[in-house]
């Protein structure tokens, strides 16, 4: 079946984009409830009214506009700013001067720090800086002189949107880096996966054209001379890898984008195991296993029948053709235990490593890979000339062997 790509979306901004559409709200009925509390001191309120009016309009007709970085540009940042400094220099209009003198509030109050947050957001600690730099100044203006109290909120806000422009560029690099590092690890699954899919397939076929032209001699000599030329590329093909790791892209919208190969849809219901290896049992493969069925998930049944396959392939291979194997299924409350076992002359120590180094993978991917992606195991032991045995594990519980595998 196709396999399809799967894109996940991540972003650490999404919620701070939501804090600060709360927050423009929020603080826009807090800097009008001011206004109305002290109305009567205002000895311009006209000019308040007027500000107020489109404080609100500005505020509500703009909260789209901060729900996310694409939509946050920089015209609406100068615009937004703009009607922040608006309001601050026009304080010393609308209200009294002993009022501004005393450290009273300005007209916008602290619905300016939502728009220098937007810049922090946006543009990270340096558009912050640019932001509330411009808000300290203004604030100098309308109190006409720096006052401690103006000098202390000036610097409490000019430190705080730094910070928190410097923590959202940490959060970005952050999860640029996790989106890098799940794309690694699908891309690596979908290797050993082409790679199992090689070793079972072309590579055997490969390798029998080279020992069957051996045996016949002539031209068929040639073509299995060249068929085992073409095993050994692609075995170092294989073994060095597939797949090429995508760039984990970014999109200023939603954040960083993960693309993974999605696994195709697999039928409802698990797949009794015993189905599946019948075809194996033969004149020198004994099978046996239980009276009942043995359920399991239809992608773990599948790949646990093609490891069985892996194995009776190296028996075939390694044992000689007239080495017996025996097949031996136990369905355990918790997992299913497959045994494969062999008469051959077993496997000499320094073997596998020794396969492994020229591109021979098949216990290291089509055996225990495939067990390794389900949750499971896969136990070689061999003796010198008493066979090998091949135990292999898998947890009924997807939600187990899924956590199993993500751990390892």
């Amino acid at each position: 079946m196709p396999r399809r790509e799967k894109v996940m979306r991540m972003s650490v901004e999404l919620p701070l984009w939501r804090a600060l559409t709360a927050y423009r709200v929020l603080t826009m009925l807090y800097a009008i409830g001011l206004c109305a509390t002290a109305y009567d001191a205002f000895v311009r309120p006209w000019i308040a009214l007027v500000y107020y009016g489109v404080l609100v309009v500005w505020t509500l007709a703009t909260l789209p506009r901060v729900a996310n970085a694409a939509s946050c540009t920089k015209p609406f940042l100068t615009v937004d700013l703009t009607v922040a400094l608006t309001g601050i220099l026009l304080t010393p209009l609308a209200d009294a001067h002993h009022r501004i003198v005393e450290g009273g509030p300005t007209l916008p109050s602290i619905w300016t720090a939502g728009s220098v947050l937007a810049f922090a957001i946006k543009g990270g600690w340096r558009w912050a800086a640019l932001a509330s730099t411009l808000v300290a100044a203004a604030n100098l203006v309308e109190r006409g002189s720096p006052a401690r109290d103006t000098v202390h909120n000036v610097i409490l806000v000019w430190v705080a949107a730094i910070a928190i422009g410097y923590v959202v560029e940490v959060a970005r690099a952050s999860e640029r880096t996790l989106a890098r590092a799940l794309e690694i690890e699908a891309a690596t699954r979908e290797r050993e996966r082409l790679a199992r899919d090689i070793h079972d397939g072309v590579l055997q076929v490969l390798a029998m054209v080279q020992r069957r032209g051996a045996v016949i001699g002539g031209e068929a000599a040639e073509l299995g001379r060249m068929a085992g030329e073409q095993e050994v590329a692609l075995r170092t093909l294989v073994s060095g890898g597939l797949v090429p790791v995508p760039r984990a892209s970014e999109d200023p919208a939603e954040g960083a984008v993960v693309r993974t190969v999605e696994e195709p849809d697999e039928p409802t219901g698990p797949v009794d195991l015993r189905s599946l290896l019948a075809p194996y049992a033969g004149a020198r493969v004994s099978l046996a296993e239980p009276g009942a069925p043995v359920p399991l998930p239809p992608g773990a049944a599948r790949e646990l029948a093609a490891a069985v396959g892996a194995a009776l392939d190296n028996v075939r291979r390694h044992a000689g053709g007239d080495a017996r194997a025996w097949i031996l299924v136990e369905d355990e409350p918790d997992e299913v235990v497959v045994t494969v076992r062999d008469d051959g002359p077993g496997i000499p120590q320094g073997r596998l490593a020794q396969a492994e180094g020229e591109g021979r993978l098949g216990v290291v991917l089509s055996i225990r890979g495939r067990l390794r992606d389900l949750g499971g195991s896969a136990e070689l032991i061999s003796t010198p000339g008493q066979g090998t045995e091949v135990e292999l594990k898998v947890p009924k519980d997807p939600k187990v062997s899924r956590g199993k595998a993500d751990r390892r």
